[in-house]
């Protein structure tokens, strides 16, 4: 069996979190999926490698393994989940969503391996360590968001024009749990994406499934429209899905597939005055909807109606993801998906 390794963390914002040592059985990381391209009829370059080196010829023509997937995991030796917890990134970001908050502090990594979760959190493809493909595979070109995009669109602020780069100027949502003062450190998390990679994206999850399933998900933004994807594909794998504002979900037609899997759809604050969450919202609830018709279990969680207040888009990321993390677990225990 692998080493045991402690880690010590001494984070007096999370009394809940902070005391204890975690102790793993086995970490490690590995990647997944993935294809083998086939470039031709490029011309051959000369290119320079480092500045005064040797010039040398590059061909761009050849075989190339494109759109595997980056993916790490902890195990804690005290291990109460009943599967491993997956946990899968929104667009324009990467596993870092997961891993510590902007201003510093535990992230739910963190939180779930100690809670006794087997977890993987991963790059997905094109993203991060994932690595990228030239343009000669992938024909489109990538799209970023610029500084103020999160902060207006992600209900951070209050909406377009909340933005102002004179940090006193900017207008946040009224008692934010986002930290605001970090959102430097948020939008360096920010990586470009692609519009074209859905199927290769969907493909290395799959992958993923195979290997370490069954599991749960744990789904955010954009990550669950690719999550419901795959559990509509491995149904007999994924015993329990937390999708966290969902970027729109499944095929309606396929959502009795996910009968037999329980399923909590999770929002923040101030989504039905935002056109663009309110829309999504109404796609996740259907799909809820026609999960529940096929006789299947969905427990739409809104956060304000049961009193936790002031959350954006990035619930993990929150002041209070403590709290929130808090409501996932024992929502996860009364499925029995713990020990």
């Amino acid at each position: 069996m692998r080493a045991q390794i402690a880690f010590a963390f001494t984070i007096a914002a999370l009394p809940a979190f902070a005391a204890d040592d975690i102790v793993l059985r086995g970490m490690g990381s590995f990647h997944i999926g993935g294809r083998i391209a086939e470039v031709s009829g490029k011309p051959i370059k000369d290119i320079q490698r480092v500045p005064g080196g040797p010039v040398s010829k590059l061909d761009p023509n050849g075989q190339f393994m494109v759109e595997a997937m980056y993916v790490q995991y902890f195990l804690p030796k005290a291990r109460k989940g009943k599967y491993p917890l997956l946990m899968w990134h929104g667009g324009g970001l990467t596993g870092a969503t997961y891993e510590s908050t902007p201003d510093g502090r535990e992230g739910w990594l963190n939180m779930f391996v100690r809670k006794g979760w087997d977890t993987y959190v991963s790059d997905a493809v094109e993203r991060g360590r994932s690595g990228f493909a030239s343009p000669d595979v992938w024909s489109d070109s990538p799209i970023f968001l610029n500084y103020q995009d999160p902060y207006e669109r992600f209900r951070i602020g209050q909406g377009a024009g909340s933005w102002n780069a004179d940090v006193a100027k900017r207008k946040p949502m009224p008692g934010t749990q986002f930290p605001v003062d970090a959102y430097d450190n948020y939008m360096k998390q920010s990586v470009p994406r692609w519009l074209s990679t859905d199927k290769a994206i969907v493909d290395a999850y799959l992958a993923l499934v195979d290997k370490v399933c069954p599991c749960v998900l744990l789904l955010h933004s954009q990550g669950g429209t690719f999550g419901f994807q795959v559990a509509e594909q491995r149904p007999d794998k994924i015993k329990a899905i937390v999708a966290v504002e969902s970027a729109s979900a499944g095929k309606v037609a396929n959502a009795p597939k996910l009968k037999d899997i329980p399923v909590m759809l999770m929002f923040g604050d101030y989504v039905d005055e935002h056109p663009r969450w309110a829309a999504y919202k109404k796609i996740d609830t259907e799909y809820g909807n026609a999960i529940k018709a096929a006789g299947g279990s969905v427990d739409l969680v809104n956060l304000p109606e049961i009193g936790i207040m002031g959350n954006s888009h990035m619930l993990m990321q929150e002041k209070n993801n403590a709290e929130i993390a808090e409501v996932i677990q024992k929502w996860l225990a009364s499925k029995g998906m713990t020990e």
